[in-house]
């Protein structure tokens, strides 16, 4: 059943892979840029995930304004920033990132829609950790 991954294509024909496995705190999530050289990435636990997914939402129903950094603690520190200019995204940043990972608009229902059936995954596979550990 693990490792599960799937692949957006936005509007503009531009690809967005996201999968979820194990990992000791439960899940790892990973978002990949497959058409951008390099093949950017990044990867999130659970509760990056979760908080990824809020502030999809809440960015869509922010702009044309905009809306306050997100901090996120956990196995995968991270933050999220929602960028205007040059174009519309979401901008996350990690400690062992080279360069930040950007989320075009054009992705975000996709992929908020796709972050739905991951979470839960995410979710289900933190109860076994935990239930293992108990």
């Amino acid at each position: 059943m693990f490792p599960r991954v799937r692949e957006i294509t936005d509007a503009l024909g531009s690809r967005l892979q996201v999968s979820v496995d194990t990992h000791a705190s439960g899940a790892l999530v990973s978002l990949e840029l497959p058409d951008q050289r390099g093949r950017p990435s990044v990867r999130l636990d659970g509760y990056g995930s979760e908080v990824l997914w809020g502030y999809i939402m809440s960015a869509r129903l922010a702009l044309p304004g905009g809306l306050p950094e997100e901090r996120v603690g956990g196995a995968v520190p991270s933050r999220l920033s929602l960028v205007r200019e040059p174009r519309v995204a979401i901008v996350m940043t990690q400690a062992d990132l080279e360069r930040p990972f950007e989320i075009p608009a054009t992705f975000w229902d996709r992929l908020y829609a796709e972050l739905c059936v991951v979470n839960a995954h995410a979710r289900a596979l933190g109860r076994r950790v935990h239930e293992g550990a108990a």
